[in-house]
């Protein structure tokens, strides 16, 4: 997962699937934008992230059954690096 936060603009982009363009996209919160290719979310944008994340990202959650804690991890990175790419890796919860 990349994420990117354009502090100019104030606003995150999240990759979800690399090297996957939109063809469409779902306003799914007044800000959050959720990119898609073949009905598959493919980017997620949060806007205005000063404001808080929590309502947009549970929006795009419980919309696109996302990994919500992935999120998370992928914003708090890009908030702690503006205006450079980060990368987040973020493995499948093994079976307890």
């Amino acid at each position: 997962m990349r994420a990117d936060y354009d502090s100019e603009a104030n606003a995150i982009s999240i990759s979800l699937l690399n090297a996957a363009s939109a063809d469409r996209a779902d306003r799914v919160h007044s800000r959050a934008i959720v990119a898609l290719r073949d009905d598959r979310a493919v980017e997620l944008q949060i806007l205005y992230p000063d404001l808080g994340i929590d309502e947009p990202v549970s929006a795009a959650v419980r919309t696109y059954s996302l990994d919500e804690e992935a999120l998370v991890a992928a914003i708090q990175a890009a908030l702690a690096a503006p205006d450079r790419l980060v990368t987040v890796d973020v493995a499948v919860r093994s079976p307890a």
